[in-house]
Parts: structure tokens; C-alpha cells; sequence
């Protein structure tokens, strides 16, 4: 028994003394490479300098690692501004090119010529040039301007102006070929200026079938062992002079600084490897409080009400194929987050986040003490004050946010207001393009009817599970209104008779301009007293905010110097970020363990023709049969597909690039295993894993089933 009470005593002891990082944890600034970890990674076998990876200017790893549409990461892999990406990444683009008759959904799609490579309207990859510390000039900015609200100097939008006020100053009149993004890091307690270019005549040149890119689909997202060939490519084209440029016939594929080489030896157990991306949220300075709203409030709504949603869609998408090609990103896109919630919410249970958040906090108290600062534990308790001040609310909030304008069509459609509707009469051919591009090809009437009439009934229900017999904190439209909705056949009636499906009677009623016979269609009604009633709950919301993000600068700045800002890493915001680690395999639950690898094994053993998940294309199981992968196998002649590693990643790291200790290409991140998305608020070395595509595999699809032998050879392969 003493030596039980000494370990804890123990352990207690370097959860205070230590910092907050741990091995393989950390998604750190790549200006701050030499500091903190390059000796540590080299330790750890990797042959890269600082330099190798971030020489603004020189050419560097950084110069390949592009941010590609608004939340993905992709990588430049040839001279001529090829990308690599996730097919889920490039999924709406792929889906945007499909029809019936040309399903590259399902078939996949390969251009044999530049000539063929398919363009995107409103894609765009930006590649960031150089990171600049501007925490200095931003603190003497708004002290010159007697800004003291940190709701309005940490906007992006004001630290945009700033942005352009340094660069004018530092480098001259800013180029339409240069833009800048400031952002707040530790809560506003440093700001980094990053200085980028954004291209945005970006094609489409090769995508595996969904069978490819998409096995396992919902079933295996976020589970590890994992099949799954997700990736696409596209090319970044630029004017001929090399600027970026809008799509034009006249312009050439980029000819980028750098570009990753490919290597085709693949990994062992324990090898050294890096990522680089722009993951996009962590919170893992989360209090105690915080992390128990997480999961009982913002996770919790979350998966009870997408689950409504996403059960009533699959039933429509499994009864016709032309639905399931209209709803496949919209499906998609909401089971991402639903699992990703309940894996957070286990996380936090089974780890104990609470507990760990506790010793964090109390550490701060200690040192508060210590330091004589008392406003660090003063912050600590303002936090905590107002997550419980604002629960019903943000409850509230959630479940508008979910059940209803993430979830209803007709809710989230453009509508107008009564100024608005006065310009639109006289301009009605704008509004009607608006209303026909976000009711396009892949809008179903019968299907949002069916989603509507179920989100109603659920939106309702937890309204009342959330009030109990309490009234709500603010006056709210929504409920009554829904439950009129779900009146025998009235919402029925409401779709058949609304403006929305009738193109002609809209135009009628805007030549009339009489905003109530706009305003009064039960669906444009419902759908304006819903964002009605969002704006009220986050007015309300709204009050707590300057104290909150004052209570969080504080408490951020007593950590930092609690810790030193070398020992720690900023929670992700969608900026360029590196995280390392190894391959390792991993145990989920007693006597159960997990290698490092899967292959093409595994994909015939979870094949199954009559799973819309598991189906496989014949051309996909001769590749299999004919079993001739040269020299791509493992040491077994099995043909691997995916593998994992320790890196720290999140949302925003689709698409990563993983490297080897050389530098070079090895795979690309397109998932995280279940037990590992809790590690947004607090990272488990023993659970979590990245999910990457084996390289190997990717040149296996390329060139077995797509033929393509031009990329191939455009590609820079090394063993």
C-alpha cells in the first residue's frame, strides 16, 4: 500500500512540475522548429535541418504544403503544380463533374491530357510565404489607438487592416498577388502576420472511384483498421507570367519553389515521421467547465440531432441512385462530426479530461499564488462563472444550430428581408439566380420534406427536454410555429404551395412588391422567424463575451509564463502547423491490439457488393487477382493500403502530407482512428492515431486502374 501511495504522490508531483506537452503531442509553428523540437526530432532519427523544412524565400519543405479550398491540406508533388489531396477533400468538385451518364463518382475520373484536366470555379490553394511575429507592432497599434476590447482587436477582419498597415510599412504597396492573414494565438496574447498567395484556377486531373476513395465510407470513418484509397489530384494553373490568376484557356500549370518527392520503399514499426498542415480547431486549454459543456451540451446535441437527420437521408439515398448522388456530400459532411462527437465524448470519460483540466487550472492557482497574481486564478473562476451562467442558452443555441439550420434545406435558403425585397423587385433576375444556385442539381423537395417533417419533431422534443417546466431565458417564435408545421398535412401543404417551388409565382409576387405576400409562404415564414430567433438567442449570448475573452486572454498569459512559450504549442486556428511522431500500431481495449499496416487483404475480406460501403468495381478485384504490384509490396508480397502514426492531428489535416525522415512523401493523412479525436482537447499517446494513405497504394491506383501513366511519369519517385 505504500508503494501505491508513494507512485501517486509521485505522479501528482510531475503533473505540476512538468509542462503541458507531451511525447509526440503538439501541433507547433514551423518558425520555432529550431527551438523547440529539431533536436528532439533528430534524437528521434529524422536527416532534415530547420532549414530543410522552413527557409522563407530559399525553397523548403513549407513552400510544398499548400492550404487547399477552406479546410483541407494538400501537397505540391511536381514541377509542373500537381496536388494531392483527399478524394473527400475534393469530393464536392468530383461530385460538381458527375452526372448519371458520367458518374466519376462512381468511376472515377483520370484527364490523359492538360487539355482535359477539368476546372473549378471558386477552389482556390494558398501556399504561405513567410511568417512574420507582429505581436509587438499589434500591442503598439491599438495603444497608439486606444483599442482596449479584445472582441475588436482579435477579429481577423481589424487585424486584416493591421496586416496591411505592417506590410506597407515593412515591404511596400501591397501586390494583388500577396495576401495577408494576422491571427490571434494563446487566446491574444501573440499575433503572427502570415504572408501568402492564393491561386485559384485549380483542376481537376485524377480521382479514384468511390470504391476506391470512399471504401468503408460512414462504417469505417474515424475507425482504424482502415481500406481506403482517399485521394485526388488536381494542378494549380497560373498566368503565364507565373502570377496567380482567375481560370483562363491561356494559362500554365505553376511551377512552385518546391515540390515533394515520392518514396516507394513504404514504413517500418517505429520509423521517424512529420506531418505539415493547417489543422483547424483545438481547445486544449479547455478548464474543467469547459470540457463538461463540450460533452454535455455542444457533442450531446450534436449526435442526437444529426442522427435524426442522417437516418432519414440514408433511407432516401438507398431507395435511388440519382438521390444518392445529390445528398452524398451533405450525408458525408454530417457524419463527419457526429462520430467525431461521440469518439470526443468516450475520450473524455475514459481519460478523464475533467480531472486532467483540474491539475492544469490548480497548477495555475499554485503559481498564481506564488507569483503574487492574483488575476490568473481570478480568471480561472470568471470562466467557469460563465459556462454555468450560460448553459440554457447555449443548449439553446445547439440545438437551432443543428436541428434546424444545419439540418432543414428551405431554412437556410437565401431569403429576403423587407429592405431587401425592395431591391429585389426592381432586380428580381439576382434573387432568382441566387434561390436556383442553392436549389441546383442536387436540392430533392421530397427528400428536405422528409428531413424537415423529422427535424420538427425532434427540435420540439428537445426544447421541452432542455426547459423542463422552466420558461425559456428569451422569447422564441420557433416552437409554436413548428408545432403548427406539423399540423395533419400542413407541411405537406407548405412545400407544395411554396414560393421556393414555384419559380413563376415568386416572380409574381416580386413585381408586386408587397413584402407580405412574400413573407407570409409558411416556409420563407419559418425560415425567417428561426434566424430571428438564433439572432435573440446569440444576442443573449453575446453579453458574456467580452468578459470571456478577457477571463481567457488572462489565464493564457499565466500559463505561458508559467511554462515558457518554448514548452508549449497554440491551439490550431487553420494556420500552418508541423506535428511529429512515429508509426506505431496501438490497444484500444484489453487484449486487443492493432498493427501499424493494413492491405489489400482487408479489402477483400470486408468486400461486399451489397453494401453501398464495402461494394467493389470488377476492374478493382482483377487488380487484386492478378496480385502484380511489382515492387510495391511488403516484405510478404501483400500490397499495403493504409498505415498510422502518433502525429497530432485534427480537422483542417485532411490531405496532409506525412514524410519520412528524408523529407519525402510516404503518405497522406486523410482520417483519425475513433479513440483519438478526444485528443482536440487533450492528447492520448497511447490512443491516438493519424490515418494515412500508404503512397504505395496511390501508385497502385494510379497506374493499374486509371492508367495513368503521364502522371506517373510526372511524378519524382525515389526509394
Amino acid at each position: 500500500m505504500k508503494i501505491i501511495t508513494n507512485w501517486l504522490l509521485a505522479t501528482a508531483t510531475i503533473l505540476l512540475v512538468s509542462p503541458l506537452a507531451k511525447a509526440d503531442e503538439g501541433m507547433w509553428m514551423v518558425q520555432f522548429l529550431k527551438q523547440q523540437n529539431l533536436a528532439k526530432m533528430q534524437a528521434m532519427g529524422m536527416q532534415m535541418s530547420a532549414e530543410d523544412i522552413y527557409n522563407p524565400g530559399q525553397g523548403s519543405l513549407v513552400d510544398a504544403v499548400v492550404q487547399f479550398g477552406g479546410g483541407c491540406t494538400g501537397e505540391i508533388v511536381s514541377g509542373q503544380g500537381l496536388v494531392i489531396t483527399n478524394h473527400h477533400c475534393g469530393f464536392g468538385e468530383i461530385q460538381n463533374h458527375s452526372s448519371v451518364d458520367h458518374n466519376y463518382l462512381r468511376d472515377g475520373f483520370y484527364a490523359p491530357t492538360l487539355q482535359t484536366e477539368l476546372p473549378n470555379p471558386g477552389l482556390t490553394v494558398t501556399i504561405v510565404e513567410e511568417i512574420i511575429d507582429a505581436t509587438e507592432y499589434l500591442n503598439s497599434y491599438i495603444a497608439t489607438k486606444g483599442i482596449t476590447d479584445p472582441l475588436q482587436y482579435m477579429r481577423r477582419a481589424f487585424l486584416l487592416q493591421v496586416a496591411q498597415e505592417w506590410y506597407k510599412e515593412h515591404r511596400g504597396e501591397l501586390s494583388s498577388s500577396v495576401d495577408l492573414d494576422m491571427a490571434p494565438f494563446y487566446e491574444g496574447n501573440r499575433y503572427y502576420l502570415f504572408v501568402k498567395k492564393i491561386y485559384s484556377d485549380v483542376r481537376l486531373v485524377a480521382a479514384p472511384p468511390s470504391c476506391i476513395g470512399k471504401f468503408g465510407a460512414d462504417t469505417d470513418n474515424w475507425a482504424w483498421p482502415r481500406h481506403s484509397g482517399d485521394f485526388s489530384i488536381f494542378r494549380i494553373y497560373t498566368a503565364p507570367d507565373g502570377s496567380p490568376a482567375e481560370y483562363a484557356a491561356e494559362n500554365i500549370p505553376l511551377k512552385p519553389k518546391y515540390y515533394l518527392k515520392i518514396n516507394s520503399t513504404g514504413v517500418q514499426e517505429g520509423d521517424f515521421v512529420m506531418m505539415m498542415g493547417f489543422p483547424g480547431t483545438t481547445n486544449h486549454f479547455y478548464t474543467p467547465s469547459e470540457v463538461v459543456e463540450r460533452r454535455n451540451i455542444d457533442n450531446q446535441i450534436r449526435i442526437d440531432l444529426r442522427k435524426v437527420r442522417q437516418e432519414t437521408m440514408w433511407e432516401e439515398m438507398m431507395k435511388d441512385e440519382a438521390v444518392n448522388i445529390q445528398y452524398a456530400d451533405k450525408y458525408q459532411g454530417s457524419t463527419n462530426a457526429y462520430k467525431n462527437a461521440i469518439g470526443t465524448n468516450w475520450a473524455t470519460d475514459k481519460m478523464d479530461f475533467v480531472g486532467n483540466k483540474q491539475a492544469m487550472v490548480d497548477k495555475l492557482r499554485a503559481y498564481a499564488e506564488k507569483q503574487g497574481k492574483p488575476e490568473y486564478a481570478e480568471a480561472i473562476d470568471k470562466i467557469e462563472s460563465i459556462v454555468r451562467e450560460r448553459a440554457t442558452l447555449r443548449a439553446l443555441s445547439k440545438i437551432y444550430d443543428e436541428g434546424l439550420y444545419r439540418a432543414v434545406e428551405t431554412v437556410r435558403a437565401p431569403i429576403l428581408t423587407e429592405r431587401e425585397f425592395e431591391s429585389a423587385t426592381n432586380e428580381p433576375r439576382k434573387f432568382l439566380d441566387r434561390l436556383d444556385g442553392y436549389f441546383n442539381k442536387d436540392y430533392n423537395v421530397a427528400v428536405d420534406k422528409k428531413v424537415t417533417k423529422a427535424m420538427l419533431h425532434a427540435v420540439i422534443e428537445y426544447i421541452q427536454k432542455i426547459l423542463g417546466d422552466n420558461l425559456p431565458p428569451v422569447d422564441l417564435t420557433v416552437p409554436t410555429m413548428a408545432m403548427n408545421l406539423l399540423g395533419d398535412e400542413v407541411l405537406d401543404k407548405a412545400f407544395d404551395n411554396s414560393l421556393y417551388q414555384n419559380r413563376e409565382k415568386l416572380q409574381q409576387v416580386l413585381n408586386s412588391g408587397v413584402y407580405s405576400d412574400y413573407s407570409s409562404d409558411p416556409l420563407i415564414a419559418f425560415a425567417i422567424a428561426t434566424r430571428n430567433d438564433i439572432a435573440t438567442i446569440s444576442n443573449a449570448l453575446s453579453q458574456y463575451d467580452r468578459d470571456f475573452a478577457i477571463a481567457r486572454q488572462t489565464m493564457l498569459r499565466g500559463i505561458l509564463e508559467m511554462e515558457g512559450e518554448m514548452n508549449l504549442w497554440p491551439d490550431a486556428n487553420l494556420t500552418l502547423r508541423y506535428t511529429y511522431g512515429k508509426v506505431k500500431g496501438y490497444s484500444p481495449r484489453d487484449n486487443v491490439f492493432y498493427g501499424h499496416q493494413t492491405t489489400m487483404e482487408g479489402i477483400m475480406e470486408k468486400w461486399d457488393d451489397s453494401s453501398p460501403e464495402f461494394y467493389l468495381l470488377p476492374k478493382v478485384v482483377e487488380i487484386y487477382n492478378a496480385q502484380d504490384f511489382g515492387a510495391l509490396t511488403l516484405y510478404n508480397g501483400k500490397m499495403p493500403v493504409n498505415f498510422i502514426s502518433t502525429t497530432h492531428s485534427t480537422g483542417g489535416n485532411s490531405g496532409s502530407p506525412l514524410v519520412n525522415s528524408r523529407g519525402e512523401l510516404i503518405g497522406i493523412n486523410f482520417d483519425r482512428n475513433w479513440e483519438g479525436v478526444g485528443g482536440d482537447i487533450q492528447y492520448l499517446p497511447d490512443y491516438q492515431r493519424s490515418i494515412i494513405l500508404d503512397v504505395r497504394y496511390l501508385l497502385l491506383v494510379l497506374d493499374k486502374y486509371l492508367g495513368a501513366e503521364r502522371l506517373l511519369d510526372e511524378l519524382d519517385i525515389v526509394k
